[in-house]
C-alpha cells in the first residue's frame, strides 16, 4: 500500500503557510533545487530517446541535488511521465519524499473520497472513460489539492504554484549546498536562495505564456526544453535557435561594419 500525504487548500492560500506545512508538518527536507515540470495535460507519446533522456536526466538531477519536483500530479500527460520516471529510476527516498503534485481539486476523479481530517483515506478513482476528470498519479509523494469551488476545471492551482515557487526561492541554503543552475543570474547565486529550473515537455499554447512568465521573473528562471517532445516545446526550441542565429548574424554584420569604418 502506498501512503501519500495531501492537503486541500484554497486557491488564495498564502504560499509561506503552505511551505511551512510542507517543511514542518510533512517534514520534507528543504530542497537545494526545485524542478518545476510543465507540459501537456492530455496523454501524448514521447519518442523513446526523448523519454529516456527526460526520465533519466530528471531523476539524476533530483537525486544528486536533493531537489523537489513539482508537477500537476494527475495520471495523464507530463505528470504521468514524471511518475513513470520516479518508478523506474527513483530511489525509495525520492518516491517517498520529493515529488509534489499541485492539482485542481475540482478536476480530481472521485475527490469526495479524500475528504477527512487527520485520517487515512483509500483512494480509488472511478476510471470512467467519458469523465472529464483525472485521477492522481500514485508515484507522487505529496499532493496540494487547490480548490476554487469549480468542478472539472483545470488551472486554478497555477497561481498558488507560482507563489509557492517564489517563496521557495527566498529560502536560504548553505553556500556549500548551493546549486547554480544553467543561466541562473549572478544575483540569484550570490543570494544563496533555492534555484528553480522550469522543465518543458510537449504542451499546448498556454505553455508559451508559462515560459514567458518564468523568463520574465526577477531573477529570471532558466528553462530547459526537451526538443522533439512535440507541440509547444518544439516551437519554443525552434524560436530559440532562430533567435540565436539571428543575433549571431547581427553581431557578425556589426563587426564587419566596424572594420569598414576603421579602414
Amino acid at each position: 500500500m502506498l501512503i501519500k500525504k495531501y492537503v486541500r487548500v484554497a486557491e488564495d492560500s498564502k504560499a509561506e503557510l503552505v511551505l511551512q506545512l510542507m517543511l514542518k508538518e510533512w517534514q520534507m527536507e528543504k530542497p537545494k533545487l526545485l524542478l518545476s515540470v510543465h507540459g501537456g495535460l492530455q496523454n501524448f507519446t514521447l519518442p523513446p530517446k526523448v523519454k529516456h533522456s527526460f526520465s533519466r536526466g530528471l531523476i539524476t538531477a533530483a537525486l544528486s541535488t536533493g531537489a523537489w519536483i513539482f508537477t500537476d500530479g494527475v495520471n495523464t500527460g507530463v505528470s504521468k511521465y514524471v511518475g513513470e520516471a520516479v518508478k523506474t529510476f527513483g530511489s525509495h527516498k525520492l518516491r517517498k519524499r520529493n515529488t509534489v503534485g499541485l492539482t485542481s481539486w475540482g478536476l480530481i476523479d472521485n475527490n469526495m473520497e479524500l475528504i477527512g481530517r487527520d485520517v487515512f483515506r483509500p483512494y480509488q478513482p472511478v476510471g470512467n472513460p467519458l469523465s472529464k476528470r483525472a485521477s492522481l498519479n500514485r508515484f507522487h509523494s505529496h499532493f496540494l489539492l487547490v480548490d476554487d469551488g469549480t468542478l472539472g476545471k483545470y488551472g486554478c492551482q497555477q497561481g498558488l504554484r507560482r507563489n509557492l515557487e517564489k517563496q521557495i526561492q527566498l529560502q536560504r541554503i548553505h553556500p556549500r549546498e548551493f546549486v547554480c543552475v544553467c543561466s541562473q543570474s549572478v544575483l540569484g547565486c550570490l543570494n544563496h536562495g533555492v534555484p528553480v529550473l522550469c522543465v518543458v515537455i510537449e504542451g499546448g499554447p498556454a505553455l508559451v505564456s508559462t515560459v514567458l512568465d518564468y523568463v520574465s521573473r526577477a531573477p529570471p528562471v532558466p528553462v530547459l526544453i526537451f526538443e522533439g517532445s512535440g507541440r509547444a516545446a518544439d516551437l519554443l526550441a525552434f524560436l530559440h535557435k532562430f533567435n540565436s542565429k539571428l543575433l549571431k548574424e547581427q553581431e557578425s554584420t556589426g563587426s564587419s561594419l566596424q572594420n569598414c569604418s576603421a579602414l
